[in-house]
């Protein structure tokens, strides 16, 4: 069997399991709290690793190690930083967003909690919210189509186009016919998957260059400054804005609504700390794991890899280190990681659409059968758009994901924060708080002010939007603030 032969044969046994998922749960698909939430009657082990296999996508297998490869242990405070935002997030936000989301009419979308929260019969808290979804997602989902395409041509020397197409094909096909229920599934075997590849790659590669000794003198000689984590790629000292630029992406996940859904979509609120401790224990190997495979890679790969191309360098070491039936397998990791994430961008930013603007603003009156056709017919919509900002191959994934990243976060962070914790904001604040997060990165990321990352000013000014706002409004009412009573009197 030829090596192409035996990588493809691994790629469809993968492929066709995923596609066998998306038929299985359409049949298990009724309603649009299926479609959405899978009903809220997940458990701990399911829902933890599909929140991690949706969080990292692509960019944890290509964009990490590709900035890992030029920039050795700096690129750990990026590393710190989304370990530290993730239990930030398990530990404070989860439990609290799963008991408020149900209590507040059974919320099946960020939106819809929000509108809810807040009693808005304005629908502005639906459908502002919507947009920034759409927005954000369109541009997150446009990085993973990069990270298939990068993955098709590195290994088959595809072009470019074809590889997204077919890489997106299958997405598409599990996401729009089996819902939540077998997204969250499909993220399952995912994150599995990427947990083993990412683990594996750098430990064989250390082992074939020596054992642990070996290895570091190997990068020592390469570079003496990758084991320096203030040192910059180009040799130069960090500055404190470029810390606390890395620092800052563990803001981003108070706001990221593909995250906080598998919280909502939990069986108990009860399950969250056993969930909590499988995230973790997932996140901290995989994110370290990341980092030295770019490491690992300078030493072991004979050629250098420039610009984009280091984003390969997980590829081109697996190519090297295994077989070619198991290379398929762990390269399948990779397209893992892409369509773990693209399927949950996907189902977020078409249920926006369907339940918080179609729903609102078109068809008040839509059937729950009508509203599960538009989320499907949405979603191929979504994913064209997408994939024609993706068209360039020349894209650094890692780019693309942190401008999504900090929308979300400036976006949603501080208002999801406000609403689970804080008694006196009031819809006005909140609503203030998105529109500011939200234009602040788009604004922020054009003029690139002071080398800031743009979630920086984004989450601040929305903070300061919503205290602002709220102590110059009205107070919330009581049948307003009984909800937030009730959780709070819960003990979470």
């Amino acid at each position: 069997m030829s090596q192409n032969t035996s990588v493809v044969a691994a790629f469809i046994i993968y492929l066709s399991v995923m596609m066998v998922i998306g038929v299985y749960f359409y049949r298990r698909t009724q309603n649009m709290s299926d479609y959405i939430l899978g009903s809220r009657r997940l458990g701990a082990w399911v829902i933890s690793m599909s929140a991690e296999a949706s969080d990292m996508s692509g960019w944890m297998l290509m964009g990490l190690p590709g900035y890992a490869y030029l920039a050795g242990l700096n690129a750990g405070w990026i590393a710190l930083g989304l370990g530290l935002g993730t239990l930030a997030n398990w530990k404070f936000v989860a439990q609290r967003l799963r008991k408020y989301t149900e209590l507040a009419n059974n919320s099946l979308t960020l939106p819809d909690f929000l509108l809810n929260r807040y009693d808005d019969k304005s629908n502005l808290l639906r459908i502002v919210p919507a947009v920034f979804i759409l927005i954000f997602f369109i541009i997150y989902t446009s990085s993973s189509f990069v990270a298939g395409g990068k993955l098709f041509e590195t290994v088959f020397g595809l072009p470019y186009i074809w590889a997204l197409l077919l890489g997106a094909s299958v997405v598409i096909f599990y996401t729009s016919v089996g819902g939540f229920l077998a997204v969250v599934w499909t993220d399952f075997i995912q994150g599995i998957m990427m947990f083993c590849a990412i683990f594996l790659v750098p430990a064989m590669a250390a082992y074939a260059l020596g054992g642990v000794a070996a290895t570091e003198a190997a990068v020592r000689a390469v570079n003496p400054a990758f084991f320096e984590p203030l040192t910059k790629p180009d040799g130069s000292a960090m500055t404190f804005v470029e810390l606390i630029s890395l620092l800052g992406w563990g803001l981003g996940y108070f706001g990221q609504p593909h995250i906080l859904v598998r919280f909502m979509a939990i069986r108990t609120s009860g399950e969250i700390r056993r969930a909590t401790r499988i995230a973790m224990i997932w996140v901290v190997v995989s994110l370290a794991a990341a980092v030295l495979v770019g490491m690992v890679g300078r030493p072991f790969l004979k050629g250098e890899l420039h610009g984009a191309g280091s984003e390969t360098v997980f590829l081109l070491m697996t190519n090297e280190l295994f077989s070619p039936f198991f290379a398929g397998i762990i390269l399948s990791a990779v397209l893992a990681a892409i369509m773990s994430t693209v399927s949950s961008q996907l189902l977020v930013a078409s249920s926006a659409f369907a339940q918080d603007l179609y729903h609102t603003l078109l068809r008040k009156d839509a059937g729950e059968n009508e509203l599960v056709w538009v989320n499907r017919i949405s979603t191929f919509v979504i994913a064209a758009i997408a994939m024609a900002l993706a068209l360039n191959p020349d894209s650094f994934i890692l780019d693309i994901v942190a401008y999504a990243w900090a929308g979300f976060g400036a976006a949603f962070g501080p208002a999801i924060l406000a609403s689970l914790f804080w008694r006196r904001a009031t819809r006005n604040g909140v609503l203030a708080g998105i529109i500011v997060g939200g234009l602040t990165v788009l604004i922020w990321k054009q003029l690139a002010l002071f080398g800031l990352y743009e979630i920086i000013p984004g989450f601040f000014l929305s903070a300061l939007a919503i205290y602002v706002v709220s102590l110059l409004d009205a107070p919330p009412s009581e049948e307003i603030t009984a909800v937030f009573d009730e959780v709070e009197n819960s003990g979470i």
